[in-house]
Formats: structure tokens, sequence, C-alpha cells
């Protein structure tokens, strides 16, 4: 299920010679360390210290140097050291943003600490991916975390393990397949075979993108026959840094990595201005983004240049567009009195997973902070604009369940359901309530 689309595909290659190699390192005698993970709308969220001070990164094997977005809870008390101001590009079609660069910071990952760490913030409250995705984003990390370590990434149990790559032993198994990587500038790539639909596997070198949430991303090429021959709609493809990004969606009719045929994933052929940016590698061909590799438990190696796949419990899952035609994000919170059950004095608490929740308890009610989610974007000739939705419309209830308390990820995944299936809405228009009523229905049919 894809619910909320973020993508993350940052071009910093020409910063990197400015710094050296820094390095994560385990504590003396210690080989290997544990660190659980959440995972959301396809994407890996870590906790990292970042000089002192706790935040939620996204683990993102797409990028080189790490970025924090200070406009969070970061803004007021993380400490930027060495700082020097610059311009960055991104995906997207704005204008380039200014940044702060930053080097000798100290980061800490489970037990593996890098003292000499650069990294990149940014100060745009645009690039707030937090209510897209349902919970605040604190900053990226990927390349410099991964060239240290050999990193097991358990979809499943929802952990990643880092081993020290001097201790470590590749062991296969009967199911397990490895993949060679091809690192440019820092970042991953493999060779995959695509049939598009013309019984014809086409060779494409795909770039490994975790922080997409999509499944795959193709660019169109003639010359390579990578061309769109499905029916497909235009779409929203998600946020980079320099702005949103659109294309077109289909599926094909499978992708093979290794000895895995994975059959009809759905696709995204982002538009020509995005995909100029994006191909700071020539030779890459699209990206392989989270809906595709959470199917996997993997082990990266970038020591040894190659990648361990092995299939799990996600990887029979079917690939699904969203089928209402409405995008939604959580746009806030509105405080809830609910009868209070216990006769306590006043209490506080935090819910780490989305917001700071204050609850003050009062003899007979409480007051809680609940989230809004609300409608950002209405595709058109979908069966959500057919029935008179609109931008900006909170949502409220769905199928007669209400939506405060639900996560972001609970309620888009409403969307997904099979075509046919009837959503019945509650939202708030005005200040006025309104039920509306959609059949889901596939954009491709």
């Amino acid at each position: 299920m894809q619910s909320a689309k973020i993508t993350l595909l940052l071009i910093f290659a020409l910063f990197q010679s400015l710094y050296s190699q820094s390095i994560y390192k385990l504590p003396e005698g210690k080989t290997s360390d544990k660190i659980r993970f959440e995972l959301i709308n396809n994407v890996i969220l870590i906790p990292v210290e970042v000089n002192g001070l706790e935040l939620t990164f996204l683990l993102d094997t797409g990028v080189s140097k790490p970025i924090v977005f200070n406009f969070l809870k970061a803004a007021d008390s993380l400490q930027i050291l060495n700082a020097e101001k610059i311009k960055v590009r991104g995906l997207g079609n704005g204008n380039d943003l200014e940044a702060l660069r930053s080097s000798h910071n100290t980061f800490k990952i489970g037990e593996a600490v890098n003292s000499d760490q650069a990294f990149y913030a940014v100060f745009d409250p645009e690039l707030n991916f937090a209510p897209k995705i349902g919970i605040p984003i604190d900053g990226i990390i990927g390349y410099d975390f991964f060239k240290d370590f050999i990193i097991e990434i358990n979809y499943n149990r929802k952990f990643i393990k880092i081993k020290r790559p001097s201790e470590y032993k590749l062991r296969m198994c009967r199911r397990c397949q490895v993949l060679d990587l091809n690192l440019e500038n820092n970042r991953p790539y493999v060779l995959s075979y695509v049939d598009i639909g013309a019984n014809k596997n086409i060779p494409v070198n795909l770039l490994l993108d975790s922080g997409n949430s999509d499944a795959l991303w193709l660019f169109e090429d003639k010359v390579n026959n990578i061309q769109l021959k499905q029916k497909s709609f235009i779409d929203y493809l998600g946020t980079g840094l320099n702005g949103s990004v659109y294309g077109r969606r289909s599926k094909i009719k499978k992708i093979t990595l290794g000895v895995f045929d994975i059959e009809q994933p759905t696709v995204a052929f982002p538009d020509t201005l995005s995909v100029n940016f994006m191909r700071s590698y020539e030779g890459r061909n699209g990206s392989l983004g989270g809906e595709i590799l959470k199917r996997f438990n993997s082990v990266f190696d970038y020591s040894n240049s190659r990648l361990m796949l092995k299939p799990n419990s996600y990887y029979k899952d079917k690939f699904s567009y969203n089928k209402s035609g409405i995008l939604v994000e959580n746009s806030g919170v509105r405080m809830v009195m609910e009868l209070n059950a216990k006769q306590n004095s006043a209490v506080s608490f935090r819910d780490e997973k989305s917001i700071n929740i204050n609850s003050i308890i009062k003899p007979n009610y409480k007051y809680n902070l609940k989230p809004v989610y609300t409608i950002y974007e209405v595709l058109p000739n979908s069966p959500a604009e057919k029935a008179g939705l609109l931008r900006g419309d909170e949502i409220v209830y769905i199928n007669n369940r209400s939506t405060q308390d639900m996560t972001l990820e609970k309620l888009t995944g409403y969307f997904y359901k099979d075509s046919g299936e009837e959503l019945k809405f509650v939202v708030i228009r005005n200040g006025i309530e309104r039920k509306f009523a959609i059949t889901l229905k596939s954009p491709l049919e």
C-alpha cells in the first residue's frame, strides 16, 4: 500500500569533496548493534542523536550527506557547528534553496558514533514533510552510515542490525539472492530487468532509493525502449527539496531482480524536467523504491559492493493505487473533551509517534489534542471529484468511524481497497458537516 508519497532525492555531489571521510564506530569490544525502526508509508524512520539532541531521521539509501530540516523541534535546540551558507539543488521544479553546511558534528545511531559528521541544514518550512507522512521527520541519512557497516534490514521485525565488516561472514540461504551493487556518487545502483508489456526483458540500472515510498520509477528513453506503453494517469509523485514532482502512473508486466520476478508492479514515469535533475549519473534508468524494497529482508555490504535479498511476508502483497482520487494530510490538531473514567490529578504525557499531546484531567473530563485530516488535492475525473469532495474539506468520519484516533496511514489505507467498494465520508466544510459517498475505481480502469 502506498498511503502517502515522500520523495527525497537530493543532489549534493558537488560538495562531497570538501569533507574528509568521517567514520561511524561501535564502542570498543562491541561488534554489532540492533536498532528498532518505524515503517511508515514504505519508508524507514530511525532515532538519531545529533550533537546530543534526539531526532527522527529517514533512512535513505538515495542520499549522500545527511540533511537536517531545521524548522521542526531542532530549531531552538540543535547546535549547528562550523556553519557556512550555501545554495543547494534537489528534486522538483522550484528554485535553489539556501542551506547551512555544517562540519565536525557528533551523530549517534544506536551505539554507533561519528564525532566528525558533516550535514546540511535547510530552513524552508515548505519542506515540512510531516503533514504528508503523518509524523515529524527531522532529517535524512544514507551513505555516510551505510559505508561503515554491514547493515541488515529486517522489514518483518522492524529492526536494523549493524555489524563491523571485519566480523561479518556472508551466510547464504536457499531463498537468498546476492546482487552486485554499483556505487556512483555515493549512491547504490543495481542492474535489473523490466518487462514493460512487450514480453521483452529490458536491462535497467536502478538507484536503490529507500526514501522513495513508490515501487518503481522509470525514465522514458526511446533509445533503450523504456517507454510508457500501458494505460496511465497523471498523478502527484511526491515532494523533493525543490517542490512537487508530477508524472504518469501505470503498471508493468514484471521487474526481475536476480532470480526474483515481481509481477504487476506499479510504476511511475516522472516528468522530463524532474528527470533531468535526477540524472546525476548518466547510466541511471530510474529508481527502486520502498514499496519493492520492503518485500525483502536485505543485507547491504558497501565494502564488497553487494546486496543480499531474501523474500519476506510482504513479498506477495498486491500492488495497488489510490482509487479515491483524494490526497490527505495532517493539517493540525484539535482539542477534544472526553469523559474521564478516572478521577485523578493533572497529568501530561507525550505520544512519540505523532505529536506532543498534553492531557489535562479534571474531575469529570480530560482534554486531548487529536489530529485533523484535510484533503489537499482532488484529482480530476476521480470518484471524489464526481461526488463533490473539495480541497480543504476536513474528514471527520469515514465509514462511520471517527478519524481523530486514526493515523494518517490508517485513514488513507481505505483509499486502496478494491474497486467497487463504497466509502462514506463526513466532512467539515466552512464549519458545516456534510456527507458524501464515493465508489472506489482504479484510475487505470
